[in-house]
């Protein structure tokens, strides 16, 4: 399958597929995104609403590591400690690492390096990217996933329902919540009928909240017991 890597409008990268017409972020911009839907509305309100320190966080759809390096960065600010679990089915190719900008765009040529290193590890061993942050990168499908009460945050970052109406049925959002501790926030980009119905079937409080730019809501599920 072709992809190409293209410019959001805040001028970040992302990785376009042309048979799917689908992004790995939004064109509207890559960074503006995962700083609203996954930054502020995921980690951000976790600190704010809960205690837990340290925090764990799973998310389905490593991809280009944008989230994850973003959330090393706001490790580094806050001298957080984060273990960060990335599921991922077919990763991203070193050849396509190479033309994403996100540590210039960023601001963050002091951690340059940590962004290296997060694609560099090995998958299926944890290790040590920073003081703050330890990363598993694990190539399996979605479907895969069997953990329970161990994540703090879960970030649902995977493709659109459009293209892979799988990923965003009742079977993969109730190991979600399995996978989440009592108070744990599943925050995504997506706000369809379909998603908000199959993560309130398996037991989410949910909220609609205002989107990233260039969309109109996203979501936050949280498992109350």
């Amino acid at each position: 399958m072709k992809r190409k890597i293209i410019i959001t409008e805040d001028g970040s990268t992302t990785i376009h597929i042309p048979e799917w017409n689908e992004q790995y972020h939004s064109t509207h911009g890559a960074i503006q995104e995962a700083q609203h839907v996954y930054i502020k509305n995921g980690l951000h309100y976790y600190i704010d609403t809960n205690q837990a320190k340290p925090i764990s966080i799973l998310e389905i759809g490593f991809g280009t590591g944008l989230n994850a390096f973003m959330t090393l960065l706001e490790a580094e600010r806050l001298q957080l400690n984060i273990t960060y679990k990335g599921v991922e089915a077919f990763p991203v190719l070193a050849t396509e690492l190479k033309q994403l900008n996100y540590v210039s765009q960023l601001n963050a040529l002091h951690q340059e390096a940590a962004f290296n290193k997060l694609h560099a590890i090995p998958w299926e061993n944890k290790a040590a990217i920073t003081k703050y942050f330890d990363l598993i990168k694990e190539q399996k499908d979605f479907s895969e996933i069997s953990e329970k009460n161990a994540f703090d945050i879960i970030y649902f970052d995977a493709f659109g329902a459009e293209v892979q109406p799988e990923l965003w049925t009742e079977a993969i959002f109730k190991s979600m919540y399995t996978a989440l501790k009592e108070n744990g926030v599943l925050v995504t980009y997506a706000a369809k009928g379909s998603v908000k119905r199959a993560l309130r079937n398996v037991g989410f409080n949910l909220k609609r909240l205002q989107g990233p730019p260039g969309k109109r809501h996203m979501l936050r599920a949280t498992k109350v017991l």
